[in-house]
Formats: structure tokens, C-alpha cells, sequence
């Protein structure tokens, strides 16, 4: 049984090839958007239908196998590292998004000044800059 196998068992979800292809290309590209996860997916199953790769994607968001990440004014994009509140950084140039690990301390990682009554169980941080590629091209300019 593939790792992909057993995550889909252990959240009761059916084992499909293309649960397993869109698992595979989250894998294999971090922060994919849905085009992205299409293009991929249809070069290993040419006719699963855009509808069905939606569907996928839900149902592996639902179950916590993917998480659903949007930054302000970007696409939205799926990665299968879920579970750790990790953060991300945005490129304000190329839209180039990479993982930063936990700012400080257990999870959440934040402190809210004041959680207003709220059991709060995750920080969703996102810090923007530009890229090394885009810095080095605007230097270069």
C-alpha cells in the first residue's frame, strides 16, 4: 500500500486514481493552483474532467489531506503539507510562494492580544517580499 493509499484510508476516503494523481502532483508541486493540479493530473489520467479534479480537491481539503491557501488578490493554491501551521511567504513580483516553518512556540505559534472568547487552533501568517530571483532581476536592471 502507497503512503497516498493509506492517508486516503485513514480519513475513510475511497482509494481513486484520481485521488492518487492529484496527491501526487501536490507532492510533487507545493502550491499549485487549480490549472496547475489539472495540467499535471491529465498528464498521467488524459481524461479525468476539470470537474472531477474540483471534486478531488474538496474532498481532500474536507478530510484534511490538502489545505486550501489564498493570498490577498492571488489564486488560489493546494498543498498536501498540512497539519503543522506552517506560514508562507509571497513574492510581490512573480507570486512565487515557499513554507516558512512556525514563527515561535507551539501551535498556534501566535498569541492573539486578545482571542474575544474564541478557542483558537491555528495562525495563518502570511509574509510578503520579493523573491531572490525577482530582487536579483531588479538589481540587474
Amino acid at each position: 500500500m502507497s503512503d497516498f493509499e493509506a492517508q486516503l484510508r485513514a480519513v475513510s476516503l475511497r482509494v481513486t486514481r484520481p485521488r492518487l494523481a492529484v496527491l501526487r502532483a501536490l507532492r510533487e508541486h507545493p502550491h499549485a493552483d487549480t490549472e496547475t493540479v489539472i495540467a499535471r493530473v491529465r498528464s498521467d489520467l488524459p481524461t479525468v474532467s476539470h470537474q472531477a479534479i474540483y471534486d478531488v480537491l474538496r474532498a481532500l481539503t474536507e478530510a484534511g489531506l490538502v489545505r486550501r491557501i489564498q493570498p490577498a488578490g492571488a489564486l488560489a493554491r493546494y498543498e498536501s503539507r498540512v497539519g503543522d501551521n506552517h506560514h508562507h511567504v509571497v513574492c510581490r513580483s512573480c507570486g512565487a510562494i515557499e513554507d516558512v516553518d512556525c514563527a515561535v512556540g507551539p501551535a498556534p505559534c501566535l498569541t492573539a492580544s486578545h482571542d474575544h472568547g474564541y478557542v483558537i487552533d491555528e495562525a495563518e501568517v502570511v509574509f510578503w517580499g520579493v523573491c531572490p530571483d525577482c530582487a536579483a532581476e531588479s538589481v540587474s536592471k
